[in-house]
């Protein structure tokens, strides 16, 4: 199928983009369109306007500094997966990135723009809710920060308002002593996952101080598994612990059954994860 007609703009700032936006409250901007476009031709989307941020070069980039990775909304998954500092300061960035799609998918994709489209079986903003962080968006009134777990409301919805723009995505580093890992399973290499499920854990001596878990594909948007989480907080990660919290994260499944699996599947498949999940994290934090 053909996508709908629509007008076309390619702005070169980031201001005339949001007041091409505010100018039709059909207006989508279009970043890798790799989300975008398959559903515009499919006709679930309609926007009468598509607003291109490929010429805004203020949007594109990666620092690392301060104890935070800043990537710039319309920065390639490719380029992130393959930055040597950003990874160096949270490896947990590589490991997620190479479970998305495929590399010619990657390569197209961008960070803002998976973020921002909000699929709840996403990799990216599960990894964004585990490590807690942060976008900056822009619109018609200023710029504004909206913390990860105030930013996924729904599936495909976010908080950000239909004039705003994605600008920038930061991701903070590992903390001293915090091992990281994500997995997740999906039928074929590339699909959408079934489940995935990120895992930082920082230990103080044998004992985990602060354990993050967050999990994608088991609902309507990425959540943290705060039971799986309390199930490891202040004691030593053994395999009753990792045991107990992948019995606790169970709860969270909401997914309904479907073709691929059934509830009870989905829930034992979490339960997994969070358990080799655990284990894979407590030991390089142990390094």
């Amino acid at each position: 199928m053909k996508p709908a007609l629509f007008d076309y703009v390619a702005p070169e700032t980031v201001e005339a983009a949001v007041a091409a936006l505010a100018g039709d409250e059909t207006a989508r901007p279009l970043a890798g369109g790799q989300s975008l476009i398959p559903t515009m031709n499919f006709r679930l989307s309609t926007p009468g306007r598509l607003v291109d941020l490929g010429k805004i070069e203020s949007l594109r980039g990666i620092a690392v500094e301060n104890g935070s990775i800043r990537v710039g909304a319309m920065t390639r998954h490719r380029e992130l997966e393959a930055h040597g500092a950003a990874n160096a300061a949270n490896p947990l960035i590589g490991e997620v990135l190479d479970n998305v799609a495929h590399i010619a998918i990657r390569n197209r994709g961008t960070v803002g723009g998976s973020i921002a489209h909000a699929d709840s079986a996403a990799e990216l903003p599960c990894l964004l809710v585990a490590s807690g962080g942060t976008v900056s968006v822009q619109g018609p009134d200023g710029s504004r920060e909206i913390a990860a777990d105030d930013l996924f409301r729904f599936h495909m919805t976010t908080t950000l308002d239909q004039t705003e723009i994605l600008t920038e995505v930061r991701i903070p580093a590992l903390p001293p002593a915090t091992g990281y890992a994500f997995e997740e399973f999906a039928r074929r290499r590339g699909d959408f996952a079934l489940a995935g499920v990120c895992t930082l854990l920082t230990l103080e001596g044998s004992v985990c101080r602060e354990a993050r878990i967050a999990a994608c594909g088991i609902g309507a948007r990425p959540i943290r598994l705060a039971a799986a989480e309390d199930a490891l907080r202040g004691r030593v990660v053994d395999e009753d612990a990792r045991s107990e919290a992948g019995e606790a994260a169970k709860e969270y499944m909401t997914a309904p059954a479907d073709t691929q699996a059934s509830v009870a599947y989905r829930r034992d498949l979490l339960a997994a994860l969070v358990r080799r999940t655990s284990e894979t994290a407590l030991k390089r934090a142990g390094r």
